[in-house]
């Protein structure tokens, strides 16, 4: 939400009066968790999920937990936002790194140094330095870390054999990618699978030398639409306009299928997420999947880490309790459980190689610690950055604008929002 967003949802609380109370229970201290999820989730990770919170209580009698499960980022931010200027947020909110910058920029969340530092404290080396510090601001720390993925580049090794393509390697280059992409496209089978999601396609800019926004975040002029970007851009472009090495995105839509699982594309740019869904299957095994670093044309291959934390709202009645829980659920113990569902790296590092029980989870590690923070992690008006990005893309994909062309007229634009948000 921008600072005019929050001003017309602060009249309107004012008019129809505070949106909810906190119950009160005379036997127990109860803790409010807000999290992105649908209420009906019943699958197996949820169920999980579910056991280890109920935990929490048992371990300390004297709290009990209320969770609230806010189905859609966008419908979870907006929540969370408006219940904070009606002095109602929960005690304990989910932070995503991808829009860290709209909680702490605009003082929802309590500085967690003094209980870091604490008697119960939490020793933050145990945890990924950089992880830890998307939800720093100077000397103060606004979440504390559960979870991440960093972005990798997925291979099918038997489509790879098959076409007797060498498998990827770490350090290749775009024209290596783009030689075994053409050398894997075969029939209806692709060399790659692209999918028009900006935070995705974000790391590709990265490894050409190019970026989204300045350094400080205020401006896209210049960065967006400079060099870097516009060949990383024009690189992923042919891949599906010239080269045909990748599903269009009306193929991709008519079709209704994720090309990568089902067999029909060698590569694919995920997160370790992908694991997951891959395990069921039916057209792939997971002992036949690998995973590489992104190619680059920099010293090094760049990747993003999209995290989730957790953090105690500002008007929290009862932080005592909150960062209990909070303790609870970011324990080694807790965690140790907490992830085997195989959807994230944990933040703590010990548990991170713990888990790290197959070659490709220990590749995901190997990068977790070089990461790069998201852009949503410090600018407020992102969300519009990303919607401006993905408008961008699309007109290129499928109304053939030229890249230069369209990303100049995206900076523009994004420089107006970030302008507007501002003020």
């Amino acid at each position: 939400m921008t600072r005019r967003e929050i001003l017309i949802a602060l009249a309107a609380v004012c008019v129809l009066g505070p949106t909810g109370c906190r119950r009160v229970l005379e036997s127990r201290r109860i803790v409010r968790y807000a999290n992105w999820g649908s209420p009906g989730d019943d699958g197996d990770a949820m169920r999980l999920v579910r056991r280890l919170l109920d935990g929490f209580s048992r371990k300390h009698p004297e709290y009990g937990l209320e969770v609230e499960s806010i189905p859609g980022s966008q419908e979870y931010l907006r929540k969370v936002l408006l219940s904070y200027i009606a002095g109602s947020e929960p005690d304990v909110l989910t932070l995503d790194a991808s829009s860290a910058a709209i909680f702490i920029e605009n003082n929802v969340l309590k500085d967690l140094v003094p209980y870091v530092s604490g008697r119960d404290g939490i020793r933050l080396d145990e945890f990924f330095p950089n992880v830890v510090d998307i939800a720093r601001r100077g000397g103060a720390l606004y979440a504390i870390p559960i979870d991440f993925n960093p972005l990798m580049l997925y291979y099918n090794k038997r489509l790879f054999e098959k076409a007797g393509v060498p498998e990827p390697i770490e350090g290749w280059q775009f024209g290596d990618f783009l030689n075994a992409a053409k050398g894997l496209t075969q029939g209806e089978q692709y060399g790659f699978e692209f999918g028009n999601w900006m935070p995705g396609w974000i790391p590709w800019i990265w490894n050409e030398g190019g970026d989204v926004l300045s350094p400080e975040g205020k401006s896209a002029k210049g960065f967006f639409d400079g060099d870097g970007s516009v060949r990383a851009i024009t690189f992923l472009r042919d891949l599906i306009k010239t080269h045909r090495v990748a599903p269009s995105l009306s193929q991709s839509a008519a079709l209704g299928i994720d090309f990568f699982s089902h067999g029909r594309s060698a590569m694919k740019v995920s997160g370790h997420w992908e694991l997951v869904g891959l395990a069921s299957a039916k057209d792939v095994s997971l002992d036949e999947i690998g995973v590489v670093p992104l190619p680059t044309m920099i010293a090094s291959s760049q990747t993003v880490a999209y995290e989730a934390g957790l953090s105690i709202g500002k008007h929290c009645r009862d932080p005592e309790a909150a960062w209990a829980f909070i303790r609870y659920y970011t324990s080694e113990a807790f965690q140790l459980e907490y992830q085997t569902t195989g959807i994230a790296i944990c933040a703590r590092k010990s548990v991170a190689e713990a888990r790290a029980d197959t070659a490709v989870k220990q590749k995901f590690v190997n990068v977790a610690g070089t990461a790069r923070q998201p852009w949503g992690a410090t600018v407020v008006a992102y969300d519009q950055v990303e919607r401006i990005g993905q408008d961008a893309m699309d007109r290129i994909l499928t109304h053939d604008i030229e890249p230069e062309i369209a990303l100049r007229e995206a900076a523009d634009r994004i420089d107006n929002a970030l302008a507007e948000a501002a003020r």
